[in-house]
């Protein structure tokens, strides 16, 4: 079964409103993060939004890409390159 891949546009929608879930990119990957819990606002510490590709960055972040196998973050697709 092939992952459904996303435009830049759609991931841009998926951004909370109107019950629609959040959701994220990094690496070409398409996550859902509407049941994380620093995610919960639509905004990551004041400094991310959902909807978007944060593959730049996360270079610079406390943390590296183990954050997505948390338990509140799911894979849902991958980002049309």
């Amino acid at each position: 079964m092939s992952e459904r891949e996303f435009t830049e546009r759609e991931l841009q929608q998926h951004d909370g409103s109107r019950g629609k879930p959040m959701y994220i990119a990094y690496q070409g990957v398409v996550y859902d993060v509407t049941n994380a819990l620093l995610w919960r606002t639509g905004m990551h510490q004041d400094l991310h939004y959902v909807g978007i590709d944060l593959t730049r960055s996360l270079r610079k972040a406390p943390h590296g890409e183990e954050v997505f196998s948390h338990s509140s973050v799911r894979r849902v697709g991958r980002l049309a390159s």
